[in-house]
């Protein structure tokens, strides 16, 4: 920094301590015809945050920073960020005076990772209309990259390293086959065999195809395949090594998929230029450094942008910094980091079209994300982690009143809107909705998750739930109380779950909640010491479900995996023995058995009550609920134009007689 800058900088920092001595904190200003070499006021402003955060760093070191805080506000814009914005120890505020990032009163702020192309020409090149679909060859247009300052091409399917095209703020198709759902392998051609449980495959991805269509992608020089190969709940991107017209056979590259490749299957193709062929979609010539792409309106002023940045904002080992009001756009990976972080807060915010997540916070203590608005994200929503699982002592992050949507969107499976780990994190009052998969995603103790609205997810997935736990007898004490699952199926295999309680996952209280056409309700699988108490089925198939997997085909995993995940946790002692003593005896005590599970006083209506394993039945206490018998509702949940308030219970409801307790369907979903 130029030493004038410099002394500007703190003179003027000097003059508002001065008021902030008599109650007024600290303030600069930041907009997009701003100077960053100006001195930072109202009429002066910074053109970047980059100067603010500098600035604040050298009054701090004059020892003239004030108690109340300060606070960086920025005019209305877009800035498009040259790096991400990166917040360290030296940048942190206090309990009392925090430091706040904000957006102007009644101004739209927008960061972006983003780039807009603009010097797009009609496709001239006889050999590339050559390729191209005929119906498509005049609406496609053709933009340089290097010419537009972006040099760095990214990868097809990399993750956090995909470039993407966006038009007005919406993100567009890699050009792809078919263009929409898929495509399914007729036979694998696999040399080595694969079996599991009972389902044969092949390790090898080498399989046919039916369709003419691959006789086109010869010339293609990277072409990808994007598919659920083994299993409805595990996609991945694999690259094509080899495609034989003649017999019509595909061949992948190594390394193969995980689980393997199995008959009917799905898949799709992509990064195609051949293939792109409708509007929205788009191709990058990496070699040339050309765009092609076919608008799917005509093309203005920064309306075509593609992502640069791999994030926006990373946070690291700070204490009270505020993010408020300001949208976060356009990157190759996920757009907010905090780390190690101490009552960071991003509230009020909107962020929409990360190639991965969207926020994540690791490690520290009583972060919040709250209020916000998060959607068109490439993986997952918000994720929470922290607290420590051997002292059982919490984090207290905490995702309130977010509304997430339109997740998952390259990366399809474990990409959920909220994942959770750790111990004590806080899930409520969130609208979830549209996302192939889980909506969310849990591990580690003592969460709560409550007042949550979540709908039209898993929709492309199977053996899969909205919620999702399991594996691990040791992740107990979370609560799932008073939401609303509604809408939720899965296509795939084995279907959807609302609250899916996999694989021997256990010490769970369901309690509250309303399911409404939820598929698979409430799924125990294998579990013990769950709770499943005052909830509304209404047209579930079936409300509840329990079964004894852990004799049964996972027995294995009962005497292996387990036990050794029970062993990793300090068990034996505290504060574990006095929180969860069930586990002090739970090897001696028949572990694969699902015991000590308790159904009571639910309310089932329509679709079917109870799907019961022969073998769990003698093993789960069932009191007091109210099966197939009219509940006398409010209004008519059925109706297409229905609310949560309708599930409210009229006072001569049977359920009421028989003690259930009205669930407060008026306070689910988003805060006001």
């Amino acid at each position: 920094m130029h030493k004038t800058s410099l002394a500007m900088i703190v003179g003027t920092a000097l003059f508002v301590f001065t008021f902030a001595e008599v109650g007024h904190s600290l303030e600069f200003f930041v907009a997009t015809d701003g100077n960053d070499q100006n001195p930072g006021t109202r009429e002066k402003p910074y053109a970047s945050l980059t100067a603010a955060r500098d600035a604040l760093r050298e009054i701090r070191s004059a020892g003239n920073f004030p108690e109340q805080g300060a606070t960086v506000t920025l005019r209305g814009g877009k800035y498009q960020l040259a790096e991400p914005f990166v917040l360290e120890r030296q940048d942190t505020g206090t309990d009392n005076g925090p430091i706040v990032y904000r957006a102007a009163d009644g101004e739209e702020v927008e960061l972006l990772g983003s780039r807009p192309i603009t010097g797009f020409q009609p496709v001239a090149n006889a050999e590339i209309l050559e390729r191209l679909d005929p119906a498509a060859r005049d609406k496609i247009v053709v933009a340089d990259l290097r010419a537009n300052g972006v040099e760095d091409f990214g990868e097809v399917a990399t993750q956090g390293k995909r470039i993407e095209v966006f038009f007005n703020d919406k993100p567009m198709l890699l050009a792809r086959w078919p263009n929409e759902g898929f495509a399914k392998i007729v036979e694998v051609v696999g040399k080595t065999p694969k079996k599991i449980h009972g389902i044969p495959g092949t390790k090898e991805g080498d399989f046919t195809y039916n369709d003419d269509r691959p006789a086109r992608w010869s010339g293609e020089p990277d072409v990808w395949l994007h598919g659920y190969w083994f299993w409805d709940w595990s996609d991945s991107f694999e690259r094509i090594s080899e495609i034989d017209t003649a017999a019509k056979i595909i061949r992948l590259t190594p390394p193969y998929h995980g689980y393997g490749y199995r008959k009917n299957q799905r898949y799709y193709a992509l990064n195609l230029l051949c293939e792109l062929d409708q509007p929205g979609e788009w191709y990058v010539d990496r070699k040339a450094g050309l765009l092609y792409f076919w608008p799917p309106a005509p093309i203005e002023d920064n309306a075509v942008t593609v992502s640069v940045l791999p994030q926006l904002l990373s946070i690291d080992d700070c204490q009270s910094v505020v993010f408020q009001g300001i949208i976060f756009s356009g990157t190759r990976a996920t757009a907010i980091r905090i780390l190690n972080s101490q009552a960071c807060i991003i509230e009020n915010c909107t962020v929409r079209n990360t190639g991965s997540r969207g926020i994540v916070i690791r490690g520290g203590k009583l972060c919040k994300v709250r209020h916000s608005n998060l959607y068109n994200l490439g993986e997952g929503g918000i994720s929470l982690g922290g607290g420590d699982r051997k002292t059982l002592e919490p984090s207290g992050h905490e995702c309130v009143s977010n509304h997430i949507h339109h997740f998952g969107r390259l990366y399809r499976t474990y990409r959920p809107a909220v994942s959770v780990s750790g111990v004590g994190q806080l899930v409520a009052h969130n609208l979830l909705h549209d996302g192939p998969h889980n909506a969310i995603q849990l591990v580690g103790n003592e969460h709560r998750i409550e007042f949550n609205e979540i709908h039209n997810v898993c929709f492309e997935t199977g053996d899969v739930g909205a919620f999702y736990m399991g594996r691990d007898w040791t992740a107990r004490g979370t609560v799932i109380r008073h939401n609303y699952f509604h809408d939720i199926r899965g296509p795939g295999l084995h279907g959807a779950m609302a609250v899916y309680l996999d694989d021997a996952a256990s010490g769970i209280k369901i309690i509250g909640n309303v399911f409404n056409r939820a598929g698979r309700a409430a799924f125990i699988g294998g579990g013990r010491d769950n709770l499943v108490e005052n909830n509304i089925f209404v047209d579930c198939k079936p409300s509840v479900h329990v079964d004894a997997r852990g004799i049964g085909w996972m027995h294995e995993t009962i005497k292996g995996t387990l036990p050794e995940r029970l062993n990793k946790m300090p068990y034996l002692d505290s504060p574990w023995k006095e929180r969860y003593p069930q586990l002090l005896t739970l090897l001696d005590d028949e572990p694969g058995k699902p015991k000590y599970n308790v159904v009571r006083q639910n309310i089932s209506w329509g679709g079917n009550w109870l799907s019961l394993q022969a073998e769990a039945k003698p093993l789960v206490t069932f009191e007091h609920n109210l099966i197939d018998q009219d509940p006398h509702f409010v209004g008519d949940p059925r109706s297409p134009t229905s609310t949560i308030l309708d599930f409210r219970l009229r006072p001569d409801s049977p359920a009421l007689e028989q003690g259930f307790q009205q669930i407060p369907v008026e306070k689910i979903g988003l805060l006001k």
